[in-house]
């Protein structure tokens, strides 16, 4: 999974990145209106956590932006401000879910989970592909009821591909996906290749079909062949 925290205090921003980079997500920050409005031009996410009250600017205008683009991103409004037409008015927008702080960690990751399987899973909490089964809550797979362990990266990498079975998807888009902006520091995609190498041999091995089709010059497709 894959979160941009858009917040403008410290602890709190920091404390939010941690927690989720702990639990194997990629947790991407932003402390202004004008680091946030580049982030969201540039990158896609599962989830962003975003503060109405920004230096610079307001989160709604932000909102506003990624709706007029029609940016698929998921977006959890989180401020102190607990007025019902800051609620509202969020909501109408277009924001999937509003928390108030002060909250607890665990009940914001609750319901970025719940906005993540909303929007890529129609609201499952488990998700079935043929043989393959993945336990959104236990993050666990099985093929055929047997359990595979994977690392985070492949976990993830499974879900990319289920969430987008069908679709050629780039190197690139693969790679900004599973590590975020730190990919642009290297233009080299060996990793990827070896990842995904990894993946395909213990879900064959599992027992499952050979549905990571590579596609010359553009990426890889999940799917019947």
């Amino acid at each position: 999974m894959k979160v941009l925290v858009i917040e403008d205090e410290p602890g709190l921003r920091d404390s939010i990145r941690d927690y989720f980079t702990e639990g194997g997500n990629i947790c991407e920050t932003a402390h202004d209106y004008e680091s946030a409005l580049q982030k969201i031009n540039l990158y896609r996410y599962d989830c962003i956590l975003l503060d109405i009250t920004l230096p610079n600017g307001n989160g709604l205008d932000i909102l506003e932006t990624l709706k007029a683009n029609h940016h698929p991103d998921g977006v959890l409004i989180i401020s102190a401000k607990n007025s019902l037409d800051d609620r509202l008015h969020g909501l109408d927008l277009g924001a999937d879910d509003y928390l108030t702080k002060p909250f607890h960690l665990s009940e914001l990751k609750a319901r970025v989970m719940a906005i993540v399987r909303r929007k890529s899973f129609n609201g499952n909490r488990e998700i079935i592909f043929n043989e393959i089964t993945v336990d959104l809550l236990a993050k666990q797979v099985s093929v055929n009821e047997t359990p595979v362990k994977l690392t985070k990266k492949e976990y993830a990498l499974l879900l990319y591909f289920i969430a987008n079975k069908g679709k050629v998807i780039s190197k690139n888009a693969i790679a900004e996906h599973l590590w975020g902006d730190e990919i642009d520091i290297s233009d080299n995609f060996d990793f990827i290749y070896s990842h995904i190498k990894n993946l395909r041999k213990k879900l064959i091995d599992a027992g499952a079909g050979d549905y990571i089709q590579s596609t010359y010059g553009m990426g890889y497709k999940f799917g019947e062949h």
